[in-house]
């Protein structure tokens, strides 16, 4: 496998030297370390930051993202197949995200459903204030 120094991962990756070094504080990917103590890549750490990216362009926590590249073998590229469990992994939780940002996009007008307006502005959608006994924030948006 040729070794990539990290001004070539990071221009292949199109990320920042700095995002690659953060990527590796976090367990993300990881790198070999030269005599003179630089780090090299293998080629396989591109497909590593491409899933990295596309699952932080989505919301994908970077712990969650961690423990799903973590159960992938090291040294080796993604396949397809890597991809579709991972990706499998994360669509409930897509899933749900959706339906609450539809939800959120289609009441966002009429109530942004914490309470706060409740005790004037929100009687028809929040009588009595009866949100604020399940707790604080936006709770038609968060849940119990």
């Amino acid at each position: 496998m040729r070794e990539l120094s990290v001004g070539e991962v990071a221009q292949r990756a199109g990320v920042a030297i700095s995002a690659l070094h953060f990527y590796e504080r976090k367990g993300l990917i990881h790198s070999l370390r030269t005599a003179g103590n630089q780090r090299r890549y293998g080629s396989d750490v591109l497909r590593r930051i491409a899933v990295i990216r596309v699952a932080q362009r989505v919301g994908i926590p970077l712990e969650a993202v961690r423990q799903a590249l973590a159960s992938l073998p090291e040294g080796r590229t993604p396949s397809r197949e890597d991809w579709a469990g991972l990706s499998a992994r994360w669509r409930q939780d897509l899933d749900e995200r959706i339906a609450q940002l539809t939800n959120l996009r289609d009441r966002l007008g009429d109530c942004i459903g914490c309470g706060c307006l409740s005790m004037s502005a929100c009687a028809l959608a929040n009588p009595g204030d009866t949100l604020a006994s399940e707790g604080r924030g936006p709770r038609r948006w968060t849940g119990p």
